[in-house]
This record gives structure tokens, sequence and C-alpha cells, in this order.
């Protein structure tokens, strides 16, 4: 009995020493990868939900989706542009989907990386499992294996989720989807 109540105070002793240090650190990795989401509504934006409505906002990193009807709202951490020069605002739309997307460097990208290539589909490629394309040329919500980009400003213009995120936001955004970047 006295060997377990004393292995038990020692790990109770061990695990309030980890949860009086995990919150530091938790809130030192946090800061630099944080979302701080902010409510939208959709009315603030446009006039009516369309087939489907999306507001990037990239203040607060956080991608807000309404379905046709409004029964379903949903908000997704993202990563957002870099820099404001690489930050495109307004209303566009999703005019194509692909699952599996490939990827290909910019013009400006080539400019700066000569020796970028073209990446297929797979873990390697920067636009995840899943890309929605806007109407702006190279302007994309895509997926990331990247992680550690969700929550940042660590793109050259696009929207980033995880990408089972953006599995489930692609099945519920139909070609047509309504877009503000703001």
């Amino acid at each position: 009995m006295t060997n377990r109540l004393t292995r038990r105070a020692a790990l109770g002793g061990l695990a309030g020493t980890m949860a009086l240090a995990a919150p530091g650190l938790a809130l030192a990795q946090s800061r630099r990868n944080t979302s701080s989401f902010s409510m939208q509504d959709w009315r603030d934006h446009f006039d009516d939900l369309g087939k489907a409505t999306l507001v990037a906002d990239t203040a607060s990193r956080a991608l807000h989706f309404w379905s046709a009807d409004g029964s379903d709202y949903r908000i997704y951490p993202t990563s957002v542009p870099i820099s404001e020069e690489l930050t495109k605002r307004g209303y566009t739309s999703i005019v194509r989907k692909k699952v599996g997307p490939s990827w290909t460097p910019t013009a400006s990208q080539m400019e700066r990386y000569p020796d970028w290539k073209p990446i297929p589909p797979g873990p390697e490629n920067p636009l995840g499992t899943h890309a929605m394309y806007l109407s702006w040329p190279a302007y994309i919500i895509h997926g990331t294996h990247d992680t550690r980009k969700i929550g940042r400003p660590s793109s050259d213009g696009c929207i980033g989720l995880y990408n089972e995120k953006i599995e489930e936001l692609y099945a519920l955004c139909p070609i047509g989807t309504q877009v503000r970047v703001i």
C-alpha cells in the first residue's frame, strides 16, 4: 500500500510539474502559429448566400463557410499570404476543383527561385490533397502537408488549410461558390 501511495504521489507531483511547465511551453509555441478568429457575418460581405459562401479573413487567419441555405456555418484555421504585396483582397469565386493537384511555380516565384520545378501530387506537393481554384489567376484555396504553416503568414497568396479540413470544405463548396478575401 505504501509503495502504491508513494508512486501515486510521485507521479502526481510529476504531473503537477508538467502541468505547470506545459502551459508556458504551449504558449511560447502558439505565439508563432496563432489564429485569433473574429466572427464574421456573411451579410457584411454578400447580398445572398449563393451556392455557398466563403470569407477568408487574412487578419484573423480564418476561413468562414456558409451553406446556401445558411444552416451550416464553419470556421477553419488557415495560412495566409506572407506579405501585403502577395495578398489579394476582394471578390472572386471557385471556378475549378481538383483532388490530387499538381503544383507549378508562378512566374514571380520563378523569378525569385529559378531552380524551382513543378511538383506532382503527393506528400511533397505544397497544395496538399485538394485544391479549389479561384477566378484570380494563381490564387487557390488548398491543403498543405506542412501543418506548421496553418495560423501563419506563409504563402505566396493562397489560403491554406489542414488536409483533412480542405477535404471537408472541398465536399461542401460547389463550383461557383462566392469568395471574399478580406
